[in-house]
């Protein structure tokens, strides 16, 4: 992962794509690391910054597919990358340009993690990330990485900025759940 992530963030840099660390390894960065194998980039590109950005890297070292990439810019979804020396797969999200997605990319922070200078998601709207996969796909593991940023974060955590999207995504269950699982019910 060390040596993956600064040559992936240097090439979206240098193809000025406009991009945003998030999942699980985003809402570790907030609060307490665990294990995964992927990593998910929300991105925010035109067509020739993809373009720019995928042929940048090498069919050596990675497996990547233009078309495919291309496609899903049109109908914005996500597609994969895979750095071949590490196995790891890399997911790039492409957003609608929906009221959520656009506030969410333009609050993104930009935070040293190992010497490295990465444009990360904020915890908060972490925490509304993992609430928003946890209602799509039910699963708790979502929850409990939502509830883990909640109860480090503690007191730093801007939770009427939550509560107000929590109101507007339809995300109660999950945010109660969240709450209840982090301790920090009475806030």
């Amino acid at each position: 992962m060390q040596g993956l992530l600064p040559r992936l963030v240097a090439a979206l840099e240098a193809a000025e794509v406009p991009y945003m660390l998030t999942g699980s390894y985003a809402s570790s960065l907030h609060s307490i690391p665990r294990a995964t194998k992927d990593l998910d980039i929300v991105v925010f590109p035109n067509r020739e910054q993809l373009t720019r950005f995928l042929t940048s890297l090498s069919p050596d070292e990675y497996y990547t597919d233009l078309e495919d990439a291309l496609e899903c810019l049109k109908w914005r979804r996500q597609f994969n990358v895979v750095d071949y020396a590490t196995g790891w797969k890399i997911d790039f999200i492409i957003p609608p340009f929906d009221e959520f997605n656009v506030e969410e990319f333009s609050r993104r922070q930009t935070i040293d993690v190992d010497g490295v200078r990465l444009s990360v998601i904020t915890p908060e709207d972490i925490v509304l990330a993992k609430l928003l996969w946890a209602k799509a796909g039910e699963s708790m593991r979502q929850i409990e990485d939502a509830a883990t940023v909640v109860r480090i974060q503690a007191d730093s955590l801007n939770v009427a900025y939550i509560e107000s999207w929590v109101r507007r995504l339809d995300l109660g269950p999950q945010w109660d759940l969240a709450r209840k699982q982090s301790g920090r019910t009475s806030d």
